[in-house]
């Protein structure tokens, strides 16, 4: 029974992932046999800044975040990443050490594929590396947006365009659950949960949104939430 939620884990993995669910799956059952499938629990490290790194790692179910801390111990929130997801990608390329930690959020499954058979499976089947740059293409792009609003905006900016992001990718609809606690929010955006917590009671009194729960968010002006 376990070998069999190990395949089954390990073809999720496949199937979630864009870099390897465009290939026919008879190429897909070469990626399945390479993959290593780990549970974590809620709390776990699966690796931190220092250790070697040579694997990608997959999220198959969970939630995990990814983080750094500077010379002081103060944490910025990088990412995170949800079923489908991958991190570990520069490992690929380089003999490296991990900058960032990755912890799990919630008890998670993981799909693990060591350098040398991703390196090979690259080779045979070039479209894979095709869909790795576009993953990091998309990451830069994020990664020097939040990088130009630390440097430019405001905290009640940052936090109004999060929101709007967040409404956008709801899908039609004006509510939503954050994606992340106020701490780690915080974290992502550069400033503190209290002045997360402020700053959303101050939107409200606005008339921008309604905190239906602690976490879940009607947008009321969107227009209004952009000029802040």
């Amino acid at each position: 029974m376990a070998e069999k939620h190990q395949i089954c884990s390990h073809q999720s993995c496949v199937s979630l992932v864009p870099i390897f669910n465009h290939l026919e799956e008879k190429h897909r059952k070469e990626i399945i046999d390479a993959v290593q499938s780990i549970s974590y629990k809620k709390g776990d490290t699966i690796y931190q800044a220092g250790d070697h790194s040579d694997s990608l790692y997959i999220v198959s179910s969970g939630k995990i975040r990814i983080y750094r801390l500077s010379e002081s111990g103060k944490e910025q929130l990088i990412r995170i990443l949800y079923p489908g997801e991958f991190t570990g990608e520069l490992a690929l390329f380089n003999e490296t050490t991990q900058e960032a930690y990755a912890e799990a959020m919630t008890n998670a499954q993981i799909c693990r594929i060591k350098r040398s058979d991703l390196q090979n499976l690259i080779i045979k089947y070039p479209s894979i590396s095709f869909s790795l740059l576009a993953e990091f293409a998309s990451r830069l792009e994020k990664s020097e947006k939040q990088a130009a609003s630390f440097a430019t905006e405001k905290v009640e900016t940052r936090i109004a365009l999060y929101l709007a992001d967040c409404m956008d990718l709801a899908e039609q609809t004006t509510e939503f659950v954050l994606p992340m606690s106020k701490k780690d929010l915080a974290s992502y955006l550069g400033t503190t949960p209290e002045t997360i917590s402020r700053k959303l009671a101050e939107f409200e009194q606005q008339g921008y949104i309604k905190q239906t729960s602690a976490r879940q968010i009607k947008i009321l002006d969107r227009n209004g939430l952009l000029l802040i």
